[in-house]
């Protein structure tokens, strides 16, 4: 079966070696590979793969001009307003977003709690859609958005969950709460010097995640492993969104374990 990651530039991708790793742990056949395709170039693109492909990630910055170009999109993408998965069937091309399954895992398997919880969530792009989406759903009790510019954020976020808080970074410093997750790209490789809030914010906090993988460390986290919080990066997302994608094609469940095997693979190679 094919498959493959749509997107703009994917030079740097590991969504092939997870995917290679999945079919190497499962004993499946499938071959997955990158198309880098231009914005104008998509909707051609998508009608050839409705004929020769099994099923497509989609990365940025196609998550949502791929929208009008499905027959219908799962309830958690229609919330998010975002597209990250596509299922092609003789039926159609059917949209989801896995991130959103991805970052629930990720918290589960490392026993991160949020029902009745005060959650902060740093950055108001795309990761922060499905991060946000996910914490209402599970009922927190309280959550902050924090952004450089509280103006200018997406109102679609206030309709991701309803009853958020949107605030600045200065008002973040006399937040406190059980778990700030960062969906900036401040901390990743090469600029690992930079956090993108401050020690004693983090300290203020039970648990850190941080959605960047490499480093493996970020200072974001470092600060919050010297004050003695639960910490946690994003590789575990990333292989669960991933393996979810692969649920979706495959019509099967597979367990945490799966995830766990490819993700030391991939740390032996990162």
């Amino acid at each position: 079966m094919q498959y493959g990651l749509l997107g703009g530039k994917l030079g740097h991708s590991l969504s092939p070696k997870i995917h290679e790793l999945f079919f190497k742990y499962t004993g499946l056949t499938g071959n997955y590979v990158l198309l880098e395709t231009e914005l104008e170039a998509l909707p051609e693109r998508v009608k050839v793969m409705r004929s020769t492909y099994a099923g497509s990630n989609v990365t940025i910055p196609h998550k949502i001009a791929v929208i009008p170009l499905l027959d219908s999109i799962a309830p958690e993408a229609q919330a998010i307003g975002a597209v990250n998965t596509i299922k092609f069937t003789e039926a159609g091309a059917f949209g989801y977003n896995t991130d959103y399954f991805g970052f629930g895992r990720m918290l589960e398997y490392n026993d991160i709690a949020i029902t009745g919880k005060i959650a902060v969530v740093l950055g108001s792009g795309g990761a922060a859609r499905a991060v946000m989406k996910y914490l209402a759903d599970k009922e927190a009790e309280k959550i902050y958005l924090v952004t450089r510019d509280v103006s200018s954020v997406d109102k679609h976020f206030l309709e991701i969950a309803p009853g958020c808080q949107v605030i600045d970074y200065a008002e973040l410093e006399t937040v406190k709460g059980d778990v700030i997750i960062n969906c900036t790209p401040v901390g990743m490789y090469p600029k690992v010097e930079a956090s993108p809030v401050s020690a004693k914010v983090t300290a203020n906090f039970e648990a850190a995640v941080d959605l960047i993988y490499n480093p493996a460390e970020t200072m974001f986290l470092c600060q919050a492993k010297e004050a003695g919080k639960k910490y946690v990066n994003g590789l575990f997302m990333l292989v669960a969104q991933a393996v979810a994608a692969q649920e979706i094609w495959q019509g099967k469940q597979y367990d945490s374990d799966l995830i766990v095997k490819i993700m030391a693979d991939l740390e032996r190679n990162i």
